[in-house]
């Protein structure tokens, strides 16, 4: 159920806007009640959470190999985590712009979290090892890498956002000539 409702949820915010979404319209179009949604989603920040997560998942579910240099295990990461964002691309930036209305603060720190969150995981999808100063040096470059990468996708209209991943190939070349990933 709880997938379902964020199915839905997309679906209908979609066709109009984030912003006027609401649960009640999603309980409708699932011919349930919003006593129904409530165990699963208690606000509607909560879907674009669930939403984010979908991503987390999708980047954590293929196996990577060792065998790779460092910089293709992240840059097969994060294409996962944006592939999996895609189908709804537009909808993704309506989401974040709602985190980030001037009344929403609570959401704002909630999604620094978030990318901290997303950013450990995705440093586990790629294998890094590192530790002290070097994890650190390279928690700060995942962290400018992957948020840099994320906005210039948000606003990549290229199909299938090519300039985005060819920016996140410019960008990890770069940081592999400095050895961040060692």
């Amino acid at each position: 159920m709880r997938e379902q409702i964020l199915d839905t949820a997309l679906t209908l915010a979609a066709n109009t806007h984030w912003e006027h979404l609401s649960l009640h319209q999603v309980a409708t179009a699932l011919g349930i009640s919003l006593a129904d949604i409530y165990p699963h989603y208690r606000t509607k920040d909560e879907l674009v959470d669930a939403w984010f997560d979908r991503a987390d998942k999708a980047m954590l579910a293929a196996a990577q190999t060792a065998a790779l240099p460092a910089a293709q295990r992240i840059e097969q990461a994060i294409k996962r985590w944006l592939g999996a964002l895609a189908p709804y691309h537009k909808l993704t930036g309506q989401m974040l712009l709602y985190k980030l209305e001037p009344g929403h603060i609570h959401l704002q720190l909630g999604g620094v979290l978030r990318l901290s969150r997303t950013v450990q995981w995705l440093r586990e999808a790629a294998q890094l090892q590192a530790s002290g100063a070097a994890r650190i040096g390279q928690e700060l470059a995942l962290s400018a890498l992957f948020v840099a990468v994320f906005i210039y996708w948000l606003n990549d209209s290229s199909v299938a956002q090519q300039h985005s991943l060819a920016l996140l190939q410019r960008k990890l070349r770069c940081s592999d000539n400095l050895k961040l990933w060692r």
